[in-house]
């Protein structure tokens, strides 16, 4: 059924040496933790809840690797191949309950825009200096950064949650919900922290 079906978007680098084959540009991996000439394939996944699955892959051409860079008309932003393959899936009639994104798309409104339109639920992350805007108590609106918002919930708000990793980790998490500056309607925001 379509609640137990996910959809993840994400994007791959594979480090290369020289910069030899045409679509080698430099991307920081957080794996490695530093900026680095890489290959990236951008990809979705079907995903069960046990395991997944790649659906779609596109090569991602570095902006650097193009003649005339990122105005070249062959220049096609990470989101926007995203968007590309989320439609072919749907096309294929995959109908995904939830839509997992990264950071890097999670930062994007553009392409959380382009999500709701195909009216998509999604759930990814966001900076921790990304600006939200609350509702306080008299009913005033406050623009805060995540993280000073996080740190003015009192600890009562947080709840311990254990994930389930090889080495089991505990977290404190608290859900809010907040607006932001061009996605105007009300979202739930989850904050935590490790200890």
């Amino acid at each position: 059924s379509r609640k137990e079906i996910g959809l993840i978007l994400d994007d791959s680098g594979h480090r290369k040496s020289g910069d030899f084959t045409s679509v080698v540009g430099r991307q920081y991996i957080g794996e490695i933790g530093k900026t680095v000439m890489v290959i990236v394939t951008v990809t979705t996944h079907y995903y069960d809840g046990k395991k997944s699955f790649p659906i779609e892959i596109k090569l991602y051409q570095h902006s650097s690797s193009l003649a005339k860079g990122k105005d070249d008309e062959l220049f096609k932003k990470k989101p926007d191949i995203g968007i590309e393959l989320i439609d072919r899936s749907l096309s294929r009639g995959l109908s995904p309950g939830i839509v997992l994104i990264d950071g890097g798309y999670g930062n994007n409104t553009t392409f959380l825009k382009k999500l709701e339109e195909r009216e998509l639920k999604y759930l990814g992350k966001i900076a921790k200096n990304r600006k939200v805007i609350v509702k306080l108590k008299s009913l005033d609106e406050r623009e805060i950064r995540i993280d000073e918002l996080a740190k003015s919930l009192p600890s009562e708000k947080f709840e311990p949650v254990i994930l389930s990793l090889e080495k089991p980790k505990k977290v404190w998490v608290t859900t809010f919900t907040a607006s932001t500056s061009r996605l105007f309607e009300e979202r739930t925001f989850e904050a935590r922290y490790e200890c």
